[in-house]
């Protein structure tokens, strides 16, 4: 019985989730398996994938062959490195402290990068938002000055418009500014005597 491990799919259309199994070679893709070691979601950035790593070393170490897929997965949790590094220690070529050392310092390495990505794409989705809001209140306020526009061209031809109607309404509207003009500091003087 050659055994595998392998995704199967579930999740709605086009929202697919994948479980990670352990299953006879010859059963169906989404059919019967032998145990679930962990989940992967491609649909979240970056994909998350949830993965009982020991068991999956137990199942590797016993000889299940990984898909090619399952094992860029189990390479990206560093289970593959340390199928190595227990190949290694079982060989004798090195003890299992060296061993537990390398495997912890690829570990925190990994996790440094992981979250270098995350926060890089936090940062990029709010300066994209920043962008956005930015873009849209200058439009918004290119829309006021434009409609500010239309209106105040639109007052000035209503005031040439009546102008033109009525010429002698406007001379007399201008002759009765310019006195108020001149009386306005003679009252101002009264006021201060």
């Amino acid at each position: 019985m050659s055994v595998k491990i392998r995704l199967a799919r579930r999740g709605r259309k086009k929202q697919a989730i994948y479980d990670v199994v352990v299953a006879d070679a010859r059963a169906p893709r989404d059919g019967r398996f032998i145990e679930k070691l962990g989940t992967y979601n491609p649909n979240t950035n970056p994909a998350s994938i949830t993965i009982n790593n020991e068991r999956a070393l137990t199942w590797l170490l016993n000889g299940a062959q990984p898909t090619d897929t399952v094992k860029a997965m189990l390479s990206y949790r560093g289970v593959m490195l340390k199928k190595h590094l227990q190949i290694g220690v079982l060989k004798g070529a090195i003890t299992q402290e060296q061993a537990d050392a390398k495997f912890n310092a690829w570990i925190s390495e990994k996790d440094a990068k992981i979250e270098g990505k995350k926060d890089k794409l936090a940062t990029a989705k709010a300066d994209a938002r920043a962008k956005a809001l930015a873009a849209e209140a200058a439009k918004n306020q290119a829309r006021l000055d434009a409609i500010k526009a239309r209106e105040d061209e639109q007052k000035a031809l209503l005031a040439a418009a009546e102008a033109a109607n009525n010429p002698a309404a406007a001379e007399t509207a201008a002759e009765e500014a310019a006195p108020e003009a001149t009386e306005a500091p003679a009252e101002g003087g009264e006021a201060e005597a």
